[in-house]
């Protein structure tokens, strides 16, 4: 059996030498081709995890543990050589674009520097795939979108350039924190769409890390349930959604579900009212 793409074996993360830990020694794997869901309420400490993962926490963050990645402990990576790591083998797509794509720049630079820097093509080579990278995930118009700075694109749009910008490095993980929040119905099941797209077209290992068990519901293979920053269920999508064993787990279910069903029948109320 294929050793996983990434291991995380005992992580804990504590902000400040006392503070609380906001990840206390969770452990899971991602294997290559295979879509695994951290699943939990805001403050659970999901995207900590994926913050870890990056060598993104701030410095004050005191970390445990290791991150195994094709081998290599990326805990004990120095900044350098988490640069070569970070984009190029290892991509993420933030949870509000905004506040990831830098305002001031025009989108055909920010898809192009890494591609540049990571593997060396020329500006016309790394604009043809940039181009070809906003193609693939549905954008309309890729040459006006290139020309455009962030704040002229809708948020639906924003999310697809931070895709395809992750995209056009071909990284073997991509981590995806909350992709659909603030998305509308529409264009959440596009995004879906394309990150299962790209499982099945490269066999990356995604992490999607999201509050939604409708989501996970839909595109999952396995499921990480966090709370209080520990990993209190694994399993296959189906245990989990259909056969959970912790208390947690099924609040999270009902919750859900118990949203569904009032949506539901205002929907219908509205509708007998018309």
């Amino acid at each position: 059996m294929a050793e996983p793409l990434i291991s995380v074996e005992g992580l804990s993360v504590a902000y400040g030498a006392e503070g609380t830990p906001a990840v206390d020694g969770i452990s899971f794997d991602l294997n290559a081709g295979e879509i695994v869901a951290l699943v939990g309420e805001s403050g659970s400490g999901k995207s900590t995890v994926s913050l870890a993962i990056m060598s993104l926490l701030p410095e004050m963050a005191q970390l445990r543990g290791r991150i195994l990645f094709e081998g290599d402990d990326l805990a004990r990576f120095s900044r350098r050589a988490m640069e070569n790591v970070r984009g190029a083998r290892i991509g993420m797509i933030f949870q509000e674009p905004m506040t990831c794509l830098n305002p001031v720049l025009p989108v055909s630079r920010q898809m192009t520097e890494g591609l540049i820097r990571h593997r060396g093509l020329s500006r016309s080579e790394a604009r043809a795939r940039a181009l070809q990278a906003l193609a693939d995930v549905g954008m309309n118009e890729p040459e006006r979108v290139m020309r455009s700075f962030p704040h002229e694109l809708s948020g639906g749009m924003r999310q697809r350039v931070m895709i395809a910008a992750a995209l056009t490095l071909e990284p073997a993980v991509l981590i995806a924190d909350e992709p659909t929040t603030a998305l509308d119905v529409t264009v959440q099941a596009q995004v879906l769409e394309l990150l299962v797209g790209i499982r099945n077209r490269t066999g990356a290992g995604v992490l999607l890390i999201t509050h939604d068990i409708g989501v996970v519901a839909e595109v999952a293979d396995r499921v990480v349930v966090m709370q209080y920053g520990k990993a209190v269920e694994q399993g296959t999508v189906d245990q989990i959604i259909h056969h959970p064993q912790m208390d947690y787990t099924r609040a999270l279910i009902a919750s859900h579900l118990g949203l569904e069903r009032a949506l539901t029948d205002r929907g219908q109320a509205w509708l007998n009212r018309t």
